[in-house]
């Protein structure tokens, strides 16, 4: 079983950080990567033309195989999400009233694209809402997305968990129902793969986009994104060199090239060989490779499932937990409950977490122990306390 990572980040002892879905710490390997990196762009003429290439094509193979792509040539560089999903919208046909099928309150870049589609080609976005409560909730707005995808759906771009409250949606179930109707399957992926199992030859995703800077350990600005039969012809966002056959010869690049590099590699932003920040990609990438995305799973339901207990007894609710992941879930209050005597019980322990929407968003790694669930359970337990006293002492 995996242990505790702590020692290989440079977290502060006595901070409790439970906010990867905000943004990873990265561990001081992928920070010394970053520094070699700086110091090598110093001197720029030790870079050599296969240094254009070997970071990027090391970030498709280690992103390849822990999403179990089966050939490298399928992933590209990005550097946002948002940039993925405009490649993608960008290559997907939408008949005048076709629907883009997503769900409530699903992350904005995964929003705005398809309502720009959908716009541009007459189409129109169907949002999903989730049931009210939280019995069963998981369950039946699976069954609600499943019900949306129709005849008339063209698109359906959904993340693997959802950002806000870590709800998982099943998208073995979904695949097969857009598959039926021919309907692109579009997964952001941000949120869910690095920490949760995710295997695009069962899944059969046609696009699946990541984010670098969170689960995948890596820096700001330099993502990946598989990108499959259904766009490997697809036209890219902009025509840059380093996409285009035979680009490897430096001396040849002013015989033009009509053709594209293979697969996904047409989709690479430009200067995807980003000095600094492949490698730093890399190195985290690495990491989650060696220690296996199911291991870090099972490490954060392993940390999290007594305490989570403690906190549920407190009256706080969650989702059911074959419907939300181990390493993002969120905690809605109980009636009455003010978020504000939560927010302060939190920062007083120095605990970091996010508010998104109605839930209170935890998300946990491998660099988190003990101690930093006994300070959450301590937080939320004297959350309840404060807005008790705060009821006996109003006069009657």
């Amino acid at each position: 079983m995996l242990a505790c990572q702590k020692h290989l980040f440079s977290l502060p002892e006595n901070s409790h950080y439970l906010n990867c879905a905000y943004m990873s710490p990265i561990p001081r390997r992928v920070e010394e990567e970053g520094l070699a990196a700086i110091r090598q762009k110093a001197k720029p003429q030790g870079i050599g033309p296969e240094d254009f290439f070997r970071a990027s094509d090391e970030v498709r193979t280690l992103f390849a195989r822990l999403t179990h792509i089966a050939d490298p040539q399928h992933v590209a560089l990005i550097p946002a999400a948002s940039y993925g999903l405009a490649t993608v919208a960008r290559n997907t046909s939408l008949r005048r009233g076709d629907k883009i099928v997503v769900v409530h309150e699903q992350f904005p870049s995964n929003i705005y694209t398809w309502h720009r589609l959908a716009e541009a080609k007459g189409g129109r976005v169907h949002v999903v809402l989730p049931p009210d409560g939280v019995e069963d909730r998981g369950a039946k707005w699976n069954e609600r997305i499943l019900d949306a995808i129709d005849v008339h759906t063209s698109v359906v771009a959904l993340p693997h968990v959802h950002w806000a409250d870590g709800t998982r949606f099943d998208l073995a179930r979904i695949g097969v129902r857009a598959r039926e109707i021919g309907a692109a399957l579009v997964i952001d992926g941000t949120q869910s793969v690095g920490a949760l199992p995710f295997d695009v030859r069962a899944l059969q995703p046609d696009a699946l986009i990541c984010a670098g800077y969170k689960w995948l350990l890596g820096p700001y600005s330099l993502g990946v994104a598989y990108l499959g039969p259904r766009y490997e012809c697809g036209v890219p966002l902009e025509e840059n060199w380093i996409a285009r056959k035979n680009s490897e010869d430096f001396a040849g690049l002013v015989q033009y090239e009509d053709a594209y590099q293979p697969g996904a590699l047409r989709f690479d932003v430009g200067e995807r060989s980003n000095f600094i920040l492949a490698p730093m990609l890399v190195a985290g990438l690495k990491y989650l490779v060696d220690w296996g995305v199911e291991s870090i799973q099972n490490y954060c339901e392993r940390l999290t499932h007594d305490a989570l207990a403690e906190v549920q007894s407190l009256g706080y609710l969650f989702e059911s937990p074959e419907w939300c992941a181990a390493h993002l879930f969120g905690v809605r209050l109980p009636p009455g409950l003010s978020v504000a005597h939560l927010h302060e019980a939190l920062k007083i322990r120095d605990i970091s977490v996010s508010i998104r929407g109605n839930a209170v968003r935890i998300s946990p790694h491998v660099y988190n122990d003990e101690g930093d669930m006994a300070a959450l359970i301590s937080a939320f337990s004297d959350g309840c306390r404060a807005e008790t006293r705060k009821h006996y002492s109003l006069p009657i």
